[in-house]
């Protein structure tokens, strides 16, 4: 058995029944990514204090995933992996990106929207990047085309927020430039030092007449919310936060609309359960959670947006549906929103331990929902191990397209755990990024030693799961730590992760050399 893990250290997967597919010709694409949603965050995957009925209703006509991990437990490694194919530990820069950060993905990388482009797509991302914008960190001129955009990596169309809702700029970019650019209030950005005569949350936190901060956050204060970073500017150009859902949802479904008639690709990154959260009007008072559980009605309003607009368009049957998440859920995130105080018996989490920054299982361990009714039975359930650095493999199986071979070192074809008629088999092993790392396999999980503290410093009550001594957890249970009882199975495993970590390219080509030769 540990001779099969360590050769699929190179094809990634244990061997399968199948590793193809049944596919029409060019199904369209919607892969909706939300934001710090939580495993035990949607009515489908058994939460009672959730309403959630159009994310219901897509698992009851497509695939719900219990095994389905993001690549990291934070928002830029995570969407780093996912359109690169390659995990964010082996490139530095990747952490948690501020709104001024240059762009962190190299025009050269082969990603996600170049696959589908050369498959004939017409691609576009709308809403939330946080992967960086423009050459030179801090050197952005935020008035002018930005060199440096997501139209050098593969997508046609962009409508996106820089960063986060709770960096600065509070600006929508579309296609490069400012969205609704206001000449008369040039944008100015600086992470390191305020603007003179700009709300600042540290001289006046009383101006943060919407939400109060709990920790950080306490630089510009935009829209009477404090944030990181300063902004001087924008006027008409800034977003009112109540209705960033709306305004990325319409162009989402605007979209679909436009290009009904040739395959698209669009990658839909919600921001809604993300800090600050500040749902529409009106969706307040309609949840007992308070404003994390209206922001996750509002995230389901706009899955429903989506799936009214592919019915609308007739299009439904030939269009594969996902949605999942860039890492698990956190409660307080840095504002004062009393999501802690009325989250009552609602566990984000599920049976998980851990949240968001964490290693544990529930930093990674993400809602992962597939529609495609052409392929996959309506009411699937599987448990395979997977992973979303593996989509960009996965999806060049489903349409037809070559992946250079130099290209997505970590993503491999896990198109029958993923989009298969079956329940399909999962990975052998996935890597997880926290503040250190750790290599989950089927019954097992290995969590490499760390110096970072066990509690995460800045925030409240956010465990970490690093620990100074070697992890090893049995069958999902991450409270007893049972590496001294196993020494064979705990040394066999940090030579697996230290194998992947010092692997720095394995060739894409070789799962579909393997599979296309069983």
């Amino acid at each position: 058995m540990m001779r099969r893990l360590f050769a699929s250290i190179v094809t990634g997967t244990v061997a399968a029944a199948t590793c193809a597919v049944v596919a029409g010709e060019h199904p369209n694409v919607v892969l909706i990514y939300a934001d710090d949603l939580g495993w035990g965050d949607l009515g489908c995957y058994g939460s009672p204090d959730v309403l959630t009925p159009n994310a219901d209703r897509l698992a009851a006509e497509g695939r719900l995933m219990t095994g389905a991990h993001a690549a990291a437990a934070t928002s830029t490694p995570s969407r780093f992996a996912l359109l690169t194919g390659m995990y964010a530990f082996r490139q530095d820069g990747t952490d948690v990106a501020n709104g001024d950060a240059a762009m962190i993905i190299s025009p050269e990388t082969y990603t996600l929207a170049d696959m589908m482009r050369s498959a004939g797509y017409v691609t576009a991302v709308i809403g939330k990047w946080h992967l960086g914008l423009g050459r030179e960190s801090g050197r952005q001129d935020w008035n002018a085309p930005l060199d440096g955009t997501p139209a050098d990596l593969g997508f046609d169309y962009s409508y996106i927020m820089a960063a986060t809702a709770d960096r600065v700029p509070c600006i929508f970019i579309e296609d490069g430039m400012i969205a609704n650019p206001d000449p008369e209030h040039p944008v100015e950005v600086s992470y390191t030092h305020p603007f003179d005569g700009e709300p600042d949350y540290r001289a006046n936190p009383g101006l943060a007449y919407k939400q109060q901060s709990s920790h950080g956050h306490d630089n510009s204060i935009i829209n009477g919310i404090g944030r990181i970073g300063y902004m001087k500017g924008g006027g008409a150009s800034i977003w009112r936060d109540e209705d960033i859902a709306d305004s990325i949802t319409a162009r989402a479904v605007r979209f679909i609309e436009a290009h009904r008639h040739e395959p698209f690709f669009l990658y839909f990154a919600t921001n809604d359960i993300h800090v600050p959260r500040m749902p529409h009007e009106r969706f307040r008072g309609k949840s007992p959670l308070g404003l994390r559980g209206e922001a996750i009605m509002q995230l389901d309003w706009s899955v429903g947006r989506i799936m009214q607009a592919l019915d609308e368009a007739g299009i439904a049957d030939d269009t594969i549906l996902i949605l999942t998440s860039d890492n698990g859920p956190v409660i307080d995130d840095g504002y004062c929103d009393r999501a802690a105080e009325l989250l009552g018996s609602h566990r984000p989490w599920g049976a998980m331990r851990g949240t968001k920054y964490s290693v544990f299982e529930a930093g990674t361990c993400v809602p992962a929902l597939v529609r495609w009714p052409a392929v996959i039975p309506a009411g699937t359930r599987t448990d395979a191990l997977a992973t979303q650095v593996d989509l960009l493999c996965s999806l060049a199986s489903v349409v037809g397209a070559a992946v250079p071979a130099d290209a997505a070192p970590d993503s491999r074809d896990s198109s029958p755990a993923w989009f298969g008629s079956g329940t399909g088999e999962g990975r052998a092993w996935i890597v997880e990024q926290g503040y250190t790392l750790a290599l989950v396999t089927p019954g097992w999980k290995y969590v490499a030693p760390s110096h970072y503290p066990g509690v995460v410093p800045w925030g409240v009550a956010v465990p970490s799961g690093c620990d100074t001594v070697p992890q090893l957890f049995k069958d999902g249970d991450e409270t007893r730590n049972v590496a001294r009882q196993y020494p064979a199975q705990t040394e066999t495993m940090k030579l697996m992760l230290d194998s992947i970590v010092g692997l720095r390219h394995v060739s894409s080509a070789g799962c579909r050399r393997e599979c296309d030769e069983r």
